[in-house]
This record gives structure tokens, sequence and C-alpha cells, in this order.
């Protein structure tokens, strides 16, 4: 039985996709299996690929964490580490919510990574020491929001649920009969509400309140 590791790799930058990928392949128990460059190739080498472990960029074309989500959801086994420059806390939490199981900040040296990887091959998570705190926070900060429900109109929350199955608001306006205009301010209404900065952020809240009980 192989008891190789093995890692796909998905980032739009090649030069540095290939440079990860020369440093792993040093690395006598890891084995590159696929290289991608977008969040399609990403779900694509999950699904066809199973690697152990998946690095994955934030920042590259496509929606990366709508893939991340479905990785999680469909590709039993496949573990996502991100790895990117975004030292954005709205990104890790976005990724990490969606079902990725670290998250690595580039210009990490070939040791942390290689740990990094071992960690999330493993089942555990690991995530930059820096953003440990910084993610703690945050987290604390969305639990105090729980504790109570946040109340949406029937048009809010009709809206919001078509946003988060990845519908634009010109899409959004066109299934519901509605202007794009309409869309946009009930979901301003939505942001304010769910106290999200974006709409990223307030489909994960709202998720979260929906995976709480609420209706």
């Amino acid at each position: 039985m192989d008891a190789r590791i093995r890692i796909g790799i998905v980032d739009d930058h090649p030069l540095l996709r290939q440079g990860v990928a020369a440093t792993l392949k040093r690395i006598a128990d890891f084995q590159v299996v696929e290289q991608g460059g977008c969040a399609d190739d990403a779900l694509a080498i999950a699904l066809a690929q199973r690697p152990d472990v998946l690095l994955m960029d934030v920042n590259m074309p496509g929606d990366c964490f709508a893939a991340v989500r479905r990785i999680d959801r469909e590709a039993e086994g496949v573990r996502v580490l991100m790895l990117t420059v975004s030292e954005s806390e709205d990104d890790a939490y976005s990724a990490l919510e969606a079902g990725a199981r670290g998250y690595v900040l580039k210009g990490v040296s070939g040791p942390e990574l290689v740990q990094a990887i071992r960690t999330v091959a493993s089942g555990e998570s690991f995530i930059t020491p820096a953003f440990a705190s910084r993610l703690l926070g945050r987290l604390r900060r969305y639990q105090k929001q729980e504790q109570h429900r946040i109340e949406l109109t029937h048009r809010e929350e009709q809206i919001i649920r078509e946003v988060a199955n990845g519908l634009t608001n010109r899409e959004v306006a066109d299934k519901l009969c509605l202007s794009e205009k309409t869309v946009k301010y009930y979901m301003t209404n939505v942001m304010q509400k769910l106290h999200a900065r974006n709409r990223v952020e307030a489909v994960t809240a709202v998720r979260r309140q929906w995976e709480g009980g609420a209706s």
C-alpha cells in the first residue's frame, strides 16, 4: 500500500505553483498528483484525483469559497489547505467556514509548509500562528451576534437564499422579477442587520443562523 501523502496544487501563478511543486517533490513521502490554476480546477482535481491534501490560493479565477464548500461536501477524504498571500480575516474565516482545514501564508518556509501539510493530512487543522488569535477574536464576535436571532423579512430572506446559492444580483432580480436596484437595496438591509461588511460575510452569517435552527 502506498503510504505517500498525495497532494494537489491550485494557484493561478505558474511560477509560484511550480516552485511549491518542486519543493514538495523533494520530500520522500509526498507525491504531487496534479496542478491547476482556478477554482474550477480545484474542484475537478479534488473529484478526479482525490488527493489527501489540496493546496489552494484564495485569490484566483472563480469562486474559491464555493469550490471549497463543494469539495468538503462531495470529495470525501480531500482536505483543503489554503496557501495564500491574503492576510484578510474575512478570507481566512470564510475559507475555514467553507471547510478548509488550514490557512497558511505564502512566504512560509519549506519546512513549515511540510509541517502544515502533514498536520492537515493527519486530520488536524493548521493555521499560521499569527492568525490564530485574530480568528479567535472574530469567532467570539460571531458568537455574541448569534446569542439573539436576526429577524429578516420574507423578501430579505428570499433574496439572501438566492445569493447563498451563488446567484448575482442581476440573476436574483431576473428570477424574482425585481429590478437589480431593488435587490441591492434589500441586500444592503440584510448586511446591516447581520453586521456584515460584504456579501461573503452576509452569506456566512445567515448560513450559521440557518444551521442553528432558524427558518
